[in-house]
C-alpha cells in the first residue's frame, strides 16, 4: 500500500512530531513496508486457528486460600516512627 507524504505529514502533525525531508523519506518507506507485511498476513489462513491471547497456555498458579490471624495492632506498630492511637501517624502533604 502506497503512503502519499501528505498522508504521512499529517498523521506526524497529529502526533506533534516534527519531520525533516529526508526522515519523512525513511519513514515513508519504512511504513510501506510494515503495511506491505501486514498486507501478507491478511493473506494467511487462520480459520482452523483458536483466538488466543498468549501463545502458550497460562494458568493462574495460586496458593489456597487459608484463613490466619492477622497482626495484634501493638505488633505492627512496634517499629512505627510515630503513632497516634491504634494509626501510623505520617507527615501532612496535602495543604
Amino acid at each position: 500500500m502506497a503512503l502519499s507524504k501528505e498522508t504521512i505529514k499529517y498523521v506526524a502533525d497529529l502526533s506533534r512530531i516534527e519531520l525533516k525531508p529526508e526522515e519523512l523519506e525513511t519513514l515513508s518507506k519504512q511504513l510501506e513496508e510494515v503495511l506491505a507485511f501486514i498486507g501478507k498476513l491478511n493473506e494467511l489462513d487462520i480459520s482452523t486457528i483458536n483466538p488466543t491471547s498468549h501463545i502458550l497456555p497460562v494458568n493462574n498458579v495460586l496458593r489456597e486460600d487459608i484463613a490466619q490471624r492477622s497482626l495484634t495492632p501493638d505488633k505492627s506498630l512496634a517499629n512505627a516512627p510515630a503513632i497516634s492511637g491504634n494509626f501510623f501517624e505520617v507527615p501532612k502533604i496535602i495543604e
